[in-house]
């Protein structure tokens, strides 16, 4: 990491809210046209969709803003995402991270810290 990187928080490093803005821009567009998990977006307002993903990419990067949408758990369980589904999307994220420039260190640490919330995602049981 270089010496002026050093002492800043993930959301500082990836460049705060103008970048996380344009990267949920970015991403969304990919998610939603995606044929494996595009179909759980038709319905949703994807605006309201990307002010809470706002909230919660800059909440997991220790950015200012907090997260004040309803429970995870409560939003996806009911959608009976599966971990594969909940894989493609990281796999998007991971490709408009890389192809916004954030380096493989900080891309590593953002998606560590999105899985720490795969269980409350994932739900594979929902019509089991």
């Amino acid at each position: 990491m270089e010496s002026s990187q050093r002492g800043k928080s993930l959301y500082e490093r990836i460049g705060g809210e103008p970048a996380i803005e344009r990267l949920l821009d970015h991403f969304y567009h990919r998610v939603t046209h995606d044929g494996e998990i595009g179909h759980y977006f038709t319905h949703v307002p994807i605006g309201k969709l990307k002010v809470m993903q706002r909230e919660f990419f800059s909440m997991v990067t220790d950015g200012p803003v907090t997260y004040s949408g309803r429970p995870l758990a409560e939003v996806h369980h009911p959608l009976a995402i599966s971990r594969r589904e909940f894989q493609r999307f990281t796999e998007h994220l991971v490709a408009t991270l890389e192809e916004a420039g954030i380096g493989e260190q900080d891309r590593s640490e953002i998606i560590a810290k999105i899985n720490l919330y795969a269980d409350e995602i994932t739900n594979e049981d929902s019509f089991g």
